[in-house]
């Protein structure tokens, strides 16, 4: 008898069944939306630098202008991960059912991370604060949670 029979004789190994990759109510949209946030605080910040006259400010302005870049880059890059986890493990085709735009809103939103991740555009990275919120408030619906964004009606008419 080997190792491994004499280990499944002595303890037998239980089959486990389970639809997620992690467990059920550890999913959350709040690293996408904190990741889309600051890809618009960083395009604001960068939209904001003013142009430097001196070597010594061209330096500090090049490295500075780099980092926020990174960042932006880096964030949304975040949201296209998170999204597409949610996307992927968390809905399910009764939550397709009730919400038929689900699947567009997911696309959409992962190709505005990756716009923002090419320019730098306010209006793109509004947008995609705006359509991961969305997300958001589908999320926490399926939860039967109150999406409390006060601005949440205004955006997407929840």
């Amino acid at each position: 008898m080997n190792l491994v029979s004499a280990m499944k004789k002595f303890s037998p190994v239980q089959v486990a069944h389970a639809h997620c990759d992690i467990p059920c109510g550890i999913y959350d949209p709040i690293a996408a939306k904190i990741a889309a946030q600051t890809v618009q605080k960083m395009v604001m910040r960068i939209q904001a630098l003013k142009a430097p006259t001196t070597d010594v400010e061209r330096a500090a302005h090049t490295n500075t202008l780099s980092r926020y870049i990174a960042v932006k880059e880096h964030h949304a890059e975040l949201v296209r991960k998170e999204i597409d986890i949610l996307w992927h493990d968390y809905f399910k085709p009764e939550h397709v059912q009730k919400h038929p735009d689900l699947h567009t809103t997911f696309w959409n939103t992962a190709k505005l991370a990756s716009k923002n991740k090419q320019s730098v555009d306010l209006d793109a990275a509004k947008q995609l604060v705006d359509s991961v919120d969305k997300i958001a408030a589908v999320f926490w619906e399926t939860k039967g949670v109150t999406y409390s964004d006060p601005n949440a009606q205004a955006r997407f008419g929840s």
